[in-house]
């Protein structure tokens, strides 16, 4: 039986809602063999995470989503198996981290003189040490009732087309592409093709990835439509890119389920080949 790989996956350490030992859990109920730990501009969920696939039986793949803008766009990408000591990469997620804080605490200035329960303090307080983002912003609104769930907070009050938001102020794609690559990571670009974000990452970007070093491009993932697997299907093709999969799945913040979208063993094993280091496994 072929192994079921999901390797996009958040915790409680950026804005999914699993620990990372709860993550481990899910995967092993989920019939995973192996699972992706991908928190936004962190590796502080990866220890705990190890120890716990250690001890269920789950294959790991340590990794993290990297914040980076184009064009005042957003740009996700995925590093697996890089050196978390690496000196320039935690300078990046400190960055990264900082903006994000100062951004958000913008976006609730602006959010709160229209939803004026939202509180930025006891936001901040009930995320602790977690890499803040839109989804904090998102939970507080649906905890003071203005909205049933993240993603109709999502469609209306946080959308990068709405009054509230504020651009990022980070790295750019081509920059984090290398940034990884030289802490020894094997960087994959995320949802390039999202149908709910308002913006498809360009083909003249993903050329200029490629060129930095980009292994992959994700086709398999929930926010892309037929259209926009067939683009990404295209982009691999013309700069040599592996494709991959998976379900960038936050516990209950979002309705993304483990394993609905899979990494083939033979990419996995590619990116064990390029990175630092190997899946963990008991």
């Amino acid at each position: 039986m072929a192994s079921q790989i999901d390797p996009h996956a958040h915790t409680l350490h950026s804005d999914g809602t699993d620990t990372p030992e709860g993550l481990v859990l899910a995967a092993k109920r989920a019939g995973l063999d192996v699972v992706g730990i991908t928190d936004h501009d962190t590796t502080q969920g990866w220890a705990e995470a190890v120890e716990a696939a250690r001890r269920h039986g789950v294959g790991l793949l340590r990794g993290v989503e990297v914040s980076a803008v184009y064009q005042g766009n957003s740009v996700h990408i995925l590093g697996y198996l890089m050196d978390p000591q690496d000196h320039s990469l935690n300078l990046l997620f400190e960055d990264a981290r900082r903006e994000r804080s100062t951004r958000l605490a913008q976006m609730a200035s602006n959010l709160a003189a229209d939803y004026p329960l939202l509180d930025w303090d006891a936001l901040k307080e009930r995320a602790g040490d977690a890499a803040l983002g839109r989804p904090h912003l998102a939970d507080e609104l649906v905890l003071q009732g203005y909205f049933p769930n993240r993603s109709a907070a999502f469609e209306w009050a946080l959308h990068p087309s709405g009054p509230y938001y504020v651009p990022q102020k980070v790295a750019s794609p081509t920059e984090v592409v290398e940034l990884i690559r030289r802490a020894g990571g094997v960087p994959v670009l995320a949802h390039p093709q999202s149908s709910t974000r308002g913006w498809r990452v360009p083909e003249e970007l993903v050329a200029e990835m490629a060129e930095a070093g980009l292994f992959g491009i994700e086709r398999d993932h929930r926010d892309h439509d037929a259209a926009g697997r067939e683009t990404v299907e295209r982009l691999a093709a013309s700069h040599a890119l592996f494709m991959t999969g998976g379900s960038d799945y936050h516990g209950t913040g979002k309705p993304n389920f483990l394993g609905e979208n899979s990494l083939d063993p033979y990419i996995l094993a590619e990116i064990e080949a390029q990175g630092t280091s190997k899946v963990v496994r008991s």
